[in-house]
């Protein structure tokens, strides 16, 4: 199965992974929002790390959770 279908399948059977993916969207479009702007102040900058740092540990569960589906097939 290509990651594409996984990721699919698990955002309708796993609401661990949905709710993972949902929030790392959200974070997503806040980073968009800010990279959009010409000039970032040094709150929006922090802003801008933190929302990055989410973002990856996100990114790291949601993998995490395929892993172990692929595993347990």
């Amino acid at each position: 199965m290509e990651e594409k279908e996984l990721k699919e399948l698990l955002a309708r059977e796993s609401l661990g992974f949905k709710m993972a993916f949902e929030e790392h969207q959200r974070y997503e479009k806040a980073l968009e929002t800010l990279m959009g702007k010409l000039f970032l102040t040094d709150e929006e900058k922090l802003e801008e790390k933190e929302l990055k740092k989410k973002k990856l540990i996100l990114k790291d569960r949601m993998y995490q959770i395929m892993s172990e589906h692929r595993k347990s097939r």
